[in-house]
């Protein structure tokens, strides 16, 4: 018995010598940050804007690669799949940590399971935005033009299941309202058809729309932030006009595969928050709309569960599916 201990002892020891190292030298090779969505958008945009960081905080090539498809369930589910090595990490928004999970019967991931949750690298604000000709001028005006006409207002989305649809199924629930949710392929197609007419109203975020409400082709109702934004300092918040429980931010999220060594965990996580937090990245991104997070494990992990459940309790409200 001693002997088979003394064995077993020896063996712990190596193995734990061998990870010890494994993480000391890390990373030998290239990483692969995945976006489980096209390029162009704006989690796509936040991976590569922190990858150059990453890469000279680490010393080794980040390579961003694109899988999109069933609502960045794909990429989510390869993520899961990956070794927890450290050399595959993903940048992904709400809809795969807290969306996804109640709105896909079969999905291929748990992201309070699958994960190991690094931080929530930025959030926006939602802009409640109009097409320029839409009677309504303030948020007061489109509530009272929705209780007169039921079921008559377009509310253009990014698809079902996004947080601009969320974000609206969240607003009638609050407001005792109801709209026309009409899902488009994407935030840029919707914004086309607001500037156009084509649709009433609808949740875009700040980010994408800021430049179009600057330039007077589209008319800024709210902003479903806790304060005013600094890009639109004019626009009142949903609280202040009154409507409470409807402050929504958009956000991205770093996570790896389950069981990363520590040490590895602690590198990856430290080259991530290093980059947000770089001053002249934080600048641009700040200047772009985004709010700089970059917190902790513990802390993207209690977030993700209140998100998670937060949603979970607009979706069953509002009887929502998708195909």
């Amino acid at each position: 018995m001693k002997q088979l201990i003394s064995a077993a002892a020896v063996t712990i020891a190596a193995l734990a010598a061998v990870t010890g190292a494994h993480a000391a030298g890390y990373p030998e090779k290239p990483i692969t940050a995945v976006v489980p969505f096209p390029p162009g958008g704006s989690t796509d945009a936040i991976a590569r804007a922190i990858a150059p960081k990453m890469q000279a905080a680490l010393g080794q090539p980040i390579v961003v690669e694109n899988k999109p498809g069933a609502t960045g369930a794909i990429g989510a589910g390869f993520v899961k799949s990956a070794p927890a090595d450290g050399y595959t990490f993903m940048v992904a928004s709400i809809g795969v940590y807290s969306v996804n999970p109640v709105l896909q019967k079969k999905l291929s991931y748990d992201p309070s399971k699958d994960f190991d949750l690094l931080t929530v690298a930025v959030r926006a604000p939602n802009v409640l935005v109009a097409t320029p000709n839409f009677p309504a001028n303030s948020l007061q005006d489109l509530v009272a033009y929705l209780k007169k006409n039921p079921d008559k207002v377009s509310f253009a989305s990014s698809g079902a299941g996004s947080s601009d649809h969320l974000t609206a199924a969240l607003f009638w629930q609050k407001t005792g309202t109801r709209g026309v949710h009409v899902p488009y392929k994407g935030g840029a197609p919707a914004i086309t058809d607001l500037i156009g007419g084509h649709a009433d109203v609808s949740f875009q975020n700040l980010n994408v729309v800021v430049g179009h409400v600057k330039a007077g082709k589209l008319k800024a109702l709210a902003i479903t932030g806790d304060k005013r934004s600094a890009l639109l300092p004019d626009v009142p918040t949903l609280t202040e006009a009154g409507i409470k429980e409807v402050d929504v931010y958009s956000w991205q999220g770093v996570a790896a595969p389950k069981g990363l060594p520590k040490d590895v965990k602690a590198k990856l996580h430290g080259a991530v928050t290093g980059a947000l937090n770089d001053s002249e990245l934080k600048k641009k991104l700040t200047e772009q709309g985004f709010e700089i997070v970059a917190n902790s494990p513990e802390e993207f992990a209690r977030f993700q569960a209140q998100e998670l459940a937060r949603w979970k309790n607009v979706i069953e409200v509002g009887k929502i599916e998708i195909d």
